[in-house]
């Protein structure tokens, strides 16, 4: 099997330093494996998306040194085949619509009884105030959520799980049933306003670009079992994952876009080497 890994950002922000980290380590990882490095823009979040910050990572990257196949993977371009994944799992009686807001979603957890309710990959776990609707009563502003209890019955004695090359939580992990119905719960599929979700369309991209690894950040481990749970609902491979640690400010707080001092931009305007961003980052 030829060794196929991606890097995929969200042109919502400028790179920084994690971003440096996640795409070099691919890339490494890819040179190292006589395989290959892709690049996909994971834009399906419209409004949030700029011109401007894909081409700021197109030129971050290339800066770095990195390469890669053209034409680029644009998310925004692939809504029929996320839309066909999504009429997959409606056509297995797996999904029902949503009109939840997230208002409305605080109000019914910080009821008494929801108090011990938990926080998983999406944020609080929903609580399940629509389920039982029907897809015939889905109206245009409903979001489309994955009935997890359904979901996870039809896989019956099955336990599919994936195999973890990263350094945190090498080895085997089987799908855990009772964290993904009391830890993850009923996770949206479509929303009302960009007609897919990050789960959806990573499990087509994935599938669709035959990656065999998917390399990115510790922070999406609680989201695998999702991701391996869609896989085989819609028949897709299974790839190797691998979670690398996440680089950190001297508070010890995770980078975000918004902390312009740390862009690659930034760096590379004071007149940073790529070998030393290399070194920064602990490769």
């Amino acid at each position: 099997m030829i060794y196929r890994t991606r890097f995929a950002p969200s042109p919502t922000g400028l790179l920084h330093l994690g971003h440096a980290f996640s795409a070099l380590l691919a890339f490494d990882r890819a040179q190292a494996a006589g395989g290959t490095f892709l690049l996909r823009i994971e834009d399906i979040d419209r409004p949030r998306c700029k011109p401007e910050f894909e081409a700021a990572i197109l030129e971050d990257l290339h800066w770095l040194g990195l390469e890669w196949p053209s034409p680029v993977l644009r998310q925004s371009e692939r809504m029929t085949a996320y839309d066909a994944a999504l009429n997959r799992l409606i056509s297995l009686d797996l999904c029902y619509p949503c009109r939840c807001t997230r208002r409305d979603i605080r109000g019914a957890l910080s009821a008494p009884q929801e108090s011990a309710m938990a926080t998983g990959p999406d944020g609080p776990v929903y609580p399940g105030t629509c389920r039982g609707r029907g897809m015939e009563s889905a109206g245009p502003n409903d979001a489309i959520r994955l009935d997890m209890g359904r979901a996870l019955d039809r896989l019956g004695d099955a336990r599919p799980g994936f195999t973890e090359t990263g350094p945190l939580h090498p080895g085997q992990h089987l799908l855990d049933r009772a964290a993904l119905l009391h830890e993850v719960g009923d996770v949206v599929l479509a929303r009302r306003d960009i007609g897919t979700s990050y789960h959806v369309a990573v499990v087509v991209d994935d599938a669709d670009q035959h990656i065999t690894e998917v390399v990115r950040g510790a922070d999406l481990f609680a989201a695998t079992q999702i991701h391996v749970l869609l896989q085989v609902l819609l028949g897709r491979p299974t790839p190797c994952y691998h979670h690398h640690g996440l680089i950190r400010d001297e508070r010890g707080k995770r980078l975000a876009k918004r902390d312009d001092a740390r862009s690659l931009a930034h760096y590379r305007d004071q007149g940073v080497a790529p070998a030393t961003i290399r070194r920064m980052v602990g490769l």
